[in-house]
């Protein structure tokens, strides 16, 4: 690594490496939605390569730009170059963080945002449940505005606990941990019920994490808290010891955990990694379990962070093909908007990018298709545009064959 001595601390040669060719242009949100260079990849390298060289100041036009990336990373796979654009703008965004600079003062209200959220709310699960419970309480007031985007959440499914044993620390002999984390658990529990349910049929003896399991740290990461997203590296990787697999049903969370050992840069760290698997990918890799042909077709949504870093999103399609007609959309996978907490924070440019995703879905499948996204924060972003979102692992439990009845080895033979 060559780091320069520049504001943002940014390594060298990742900066040369773009050649400016626009080969990413087509494969970024921003730049589709707005037509500008710097709401392109190449060109918020540029800008980056400006401040760096102390040819720019860090200003409001800069921390915008820097902000404003969804972080889809289509922009890498689409690049000849292998230009890591993923990591240039985590570390710039790092910075960004730390600095103390006007343009950050100018942007202070939604750092105090960021804080109660990334510090209070998401590493505490309890805290998380709360503020889930008040949220269920003001939608059915109707006091949620729509234009906050948050869909609406069940509170059937929050009430009931996931009823999976907790690992004991220390205990490697679980069959498969599946990670439950913390929006997942809060918004998405019936998901983790029917991963589980899933795995059961494929012999699989699903446990939950032990303390420590409350968030990745995936979203601390995109906003620049790098400091943060470590501590609760080390908490996760502590809450599920052993060497037995890492099922994660969340694609932005899988992707967050697999990099562990680049977070950290330690062994363990690196060892834990390999032991993160997608729950499409780990239903893959055995005997297809028992599913009927429903008839239905599905619409499937690459989520970016399945698509284009953990590039599992191939599964999907393998384990949902024998019980639904899978359809494909247009746009080559292109992000929905969604971005982990970027259809919060800026939610005008996630709202466009949303309606070119949509009106491809549609083309795909219909006026009102069924979709198949593996991660939370897309099926959140498409349901609050009315769009029938679900989780692979919903779609798959819908279609398995019915348990087969339980007989009493001492009755009578007929």
């Amino acid at each position: 690594m060559n780091v320069g001595g520049g504001p943002l601390g940014l390594d060298d040669d990742e900066l040369v490496s773009c050649v400016a060719c626009g080969l990413c242009l087509p494969h970024c949100p921003t730049y589709r939605v707005t037509g500008q260079e710097i709401a392109s990849p190449r060109g918020r390298i540029a800008a980056m390569r400006l401040v760096e060289s102390g040819g720019a100041p860090i200003d409001d036009a800069f921390v915008a730009a820097m902000h404003e990336c969804v972080q889809c990373r289509g922009c890498e796979a689409a690049c000849p170059s292998s230009v890591p654009f993923g990591h240039l703008m985590e570390s710039t965004r790092a910075a960004l963080h730390g600095a103390r600079s006007p343009a950050t003062r100018a942007h202070r209200v939604r750092r105090a945002v960021e804080a109660v959220a990334y510090r209070v709310v998401l590493p505490r699960h309890r805290v998380l449940l709360a503020f889930t419970w008040g949220l269920v309480v003001a939608q059915r007031l109707r006091l949620v505005p729509r234009r906050f985007g948050v869909p609406r959440l069940d509170a059937r499914a929050l009430a009931t606990r996931l009823d999976l044993p907790v690992g004991e620390r220390g205990d490697g002999g679980a069959t498969v941990w599946l990670f439950t984390g913390c929006v997942m658990d809060a918004w998405q529990r019936d998901t983790h019920r029917n991963a589980a349910r899933v795995l059961a049929r494929l012999g699989a003896r699903p446990v939950r994490p032990a303390r420590g399991a409350d968030c990745c740290g995936a979203l601390h990461l995109h906003a620049g808290r790098r400091d943060d997203a470590r501590r609760l590296a080390l908490r996760v990787m502590r809450s599920m010891p052993g060497d037995a697999p890492i099922v994660v049903d969340s694609a932005g969370c899988g992707a967050a955990l697999a990099a562990y050992g680049d977070l950290l840069g330690t062994p363990d760290a690196r060892v834990f990694a390999t032991r993160v698997v997608d729950f499409s990918t780990y239903v893959a890799r055995h005997p297809p379990v028992a599913v009927r042909a429903t008839g239905s077709s599905v619409v499937v949504q690459d989520p970016c962070h399945l698509r284009h870093v953990q590039r599992a999103h191939g599964a999907v399609r393998e384990i949902l093909g024998a019980a639904y007609e899978l359809r494909e959309t247009d746009d080559d996978g292109l992000c929905c908007g969604a971005g982990g907490a970027y259809s919060a924070l800026e939610p005008e440019l996630a709202s466009d990018i949303r309606v070119r995703k949509i009106a491809a879905l549609r083309r795909a499948g219909g006026p009102n298709p069924v979709i198949a996204s593996a991660n939370p924060g897309c099926t959140f972003h498409l349901r609050a545009a009315g769009i029938d979102a679900r989780h692979p692992a919903d779609l798959l439990a819908d279609a398995l064959v019915a348990d087969p009845p339980v007989t009493d080895p001492g009755a009578p033979r007929a």
